[in-house]
């Protein structure tokens, strides 16, 4: 979960202290904390010839934007009021839906899709940019560096290392983040009092200014949205660091930001012609010296800001899987601690994706235009789901409409801003976005479409066929305990596939039967089960209570149940077979997993009919269910069903004629 374990002593990273802080440096504010590689090189790129505004006032209104964002959209908004929505300590956009999605708007699951989907393809653009970022202030010393090679290296290596678990190094994040953000703020400061009226930017007016004023407002608003980026990503990480930690730390890592940036506009007054040179000014503001330390320490604060994305998307994806929105995948547990996870599949995928971003854009620059648009949509997306959130703590309704005027038009003019720059690169995310937000979809409604032409019926109807199929000798002896996967949510119900599999296609005489089902629970990290003995001393089953953080190790699981059952007597320890059982050998177990995909096309209308067949191709992209439960493949039985025997012709089709010849 949150704990840590190092060198016997246990720390509880959600309470506040003093590692708890760090440990959030390291983790929460990697995103936000790049930043300042690319913002104001951005703002400065966004400006049109005058810009309607002399140059000081255009940047001291950049840096009045810069200021107000940051204290509305990341300090109030997610800072102080968004983590306060915590699902049993968990954050996120999934985690919100989780706690909304009892009200009687079926809807919001759309805006939870939606918000999810583009959240990770943020999560492609943004280790892309800020390493490409970091490794093209080299070019102050080589202008021949080869950025685009460095940059791919440097995220294979990144990608590559996540098999392997990230307990060894993630402990070196806090205190490099921590030298980061002091370097941020020292080479800021350094630059500030040579324009002290840079402080006027602290005025809102200055930013009211630029806006109305200035004839390329909205391109620079898209550039000014890129300092709050890392906003969703630090509510994500909620259940990693806890709110209290989050909250101080950022009352540091925001200061030196400010300092930066206020840096960086002060060297701007003097030196903005270097930026069309291609000097970023951020490196511009070090002395010669500190420039390729800069860039040294400038990667690492990028690695550590694409690693908490990849991660931040591992645990997306995880949920996304407890919550039906996406087919389930092997998760791998590398590290050994709960919450840090490897998906296989995903994590190539985001390689992949980040490799086409890069090779595409060529230059930081031009991948700024790819860079917010999406995220843009995921906070519009919060903020519907936090308004009804917020509707249920009883807030005043005042501030419930303040609170609705104020973010969606704000960050509606993000949107404007940043949908511009669709042509410019913005596109190639919205694809990503789209795809997987169509993925998510049909995976969700193809559940939902099949489970209405499932048939489910009462274990107790077929109860005594079992009791009797157990005692006829003549079927023969298919296992000694038998188990079938089952997503049927009434307890006392269980799928007429499982009735079909066990009577109809080949009669299965087994000592127990075991139907397993897993019951998704909104506490992250609830993990219980429960037994319901339907024919005693044959028929059970068991109901796993697992939060979305649990992994789905079933048999695992199930081979615990099985031990407990043993223990207190339910069912015997050793074989049925009396050779076995004389050597002390335990129960053979199989299970059967149940394959079902054919509906005929003729009960489908064609918008089910394209659901399905997106959701046949996203199953593809999952593991196969003995993978996804856990469950090893070396006693598994997969069998395939109708999956339903509804009456599809409304006429019987008449006997024309019988001929039988004889012998």
């Amino acid at each position: 979960m949150a704990d840590v374990t190092e060198g016997g002593h246990h720390f509880d990273l959600k309470k506040l202290s003093f590692v708890g802080v760090i440990v959030s440096l390291g983790i929460v504010f990697g995103d936000i904390g790049t930043s300042p590689l690319y913002v104001m090189k951005a703002i400065v790129n966004a400006r049109k010839d005058g810009a309607g505004m002399p140059f000081d006032e255009y940047i001291e209104g950049a840096l009045s934007c810069i200021i107000w964002t940051l204290t509305l959209q990341t300090t109030i908004k997610y800072v102080i009021i968004a983590l306060r929505a915590d699902n049993k300590g968990e954050g996120g956009i999934l985690a919100l839906y989780s706690l909304v999605k009892k009200l009687k708007k079926k809807w919001l699951y759309v805006v939870a899709i939606i918000g999810a989907s583009t959240l990770v393809a943020d999560s492609v653009i943004t280790p892309s940019l800020t390493v490409m970022s970091a490794i093209e202030g080299l070019k102050i010393y080589n202008p021949e560096t080869p950025v685009v090679i460095i940059t791919l290296f440097i995220l294979f290596i990144v990608f590559v290392v996540q098999q392997f678990g990230t307990a060894s190094i993630g402990k070196f994040f806090g205190p490099v983040m921590v030298t980061w953000f002091l370097v941020l703020g020292i080479f800021g400061s350094v630059h500030i009092f040579d324009h002290v009226e840079i402080f006027r930017a602290f005025n809102p007016i200055y930013a009211y200014n630029l806006i109305t004023h200035s004839s390329s407002a909205i391109v620079i608003m898209g550039a000014v949205f890129l300092c709050t980026t890392g906003a969703e990503a630090l509510y994500s990480d909620l259940g990693h660091c806890g709110a209290k930690n989050i909250r101080i730390s950022w009352v540091f890592v925001k200061s030196m930001l400010i300092l930066n940036y206020l840096g960086q506009g002060a060297w701007l007054l003097d030196n903005h012609e270097l930026v069309h040179k291609g000097v970023n000014p951020f490196f511009g503001i070090m002395p010669e010296w500190a420039v390729l330390p800069g860039v040294i320490l400038a990667t690492a604060a990028a690695i550590i800001a694409s690693q908490a994305v990849i991660t931040g998307s591992f645990t997306m994806f995880s949920e996304a899987m407890s919550t039906s929105f996406w087919p389930n995948q092997h998760i791998e547990y590398p590290s050994g601690v709960k919450g840090q996870m490897y998906i296989p599949r995903i994590n190539w995928g985001l390689m992949a994706f980040c490799f086409i971003v890069v090779i595409f854009f060529q230059k930081s620059e031009k991948m700024e235009a790819a860079y917010g648009l999406t995220i843009t949509i995921t906070m519009l997306m919060t903020t519907i789901l936090l308004l009804y959130w917020l509707s249920r703590t009883r807030v005043s309704k005042i501030f419930l409409v303040g609170f609705a005027l104020v973010y969606i038009a704000l960050e509606s003019g993000f949107f404007y801003a940043n949908v511009i720059k669709f042509m410019d690169g913005g596109w190639l995310t919205m694809v990503l976005g789209g795809f997987i937000a169509v993925c998510m979809y049909a995976w969700y409604n193809g559940r939902l479409i099949k489970s209405t032409f499932t048939q489910y019926v009462k274990i107790d109807k077929y109860v005594s066929i079992i009791k009797d199929m157990k005692l006829d000798e003549t079927i023969p002896k298919y296992c000694t305990n038998l188990a079938y996967l089952s997503r049927a949510k009434k307890n006392d119900e269980v799928e007429s596939k499982i009735i079909y599999s066990i009577i109809k296609k080949q009669p299965k005489r087994a000592d127990h039967y075991f139907i397993l089902s897993i019951v998704n629970q909104e506490d992250p990290y609830t993990f219980k089960y429960t037994v319901d003995e339907i024919l005693p001393g044959t028929v059970y089953k068991i109901n796993f209570l697992l939060g979305f953080k649990v992994d789905r190790r079933i048999n695992d699981y199930f081979n615990m149940v099985l031990k407990d059952l043993m223990a207190d007597g339910t069912i015997p320890s050793r074989s049925s077979h009396p050779s076995l059982r004389a050597h002390n050998i335990p129960p053979d177990l199989k299970y059967v997993i149940i394959d079902n995909t054919y509906i005929n096309d003729i009960l489908l209308t064609v918008k089910q009919k394209i659901t399905l067949n997106i959701y046949n191709f996203v199953k593809y992209i999952g593991s196969d269910d003995f993978k996804s439960w856990g469950v090893t493949s070396h006693n598994v039985v997969v069998e395939s069903a109708p999956i339903t025997e509804l009456t599809v012709y409304d006429n019987k089709i008449e006997q024309a004629g019988f001929l039988r010849h004889n012998s």
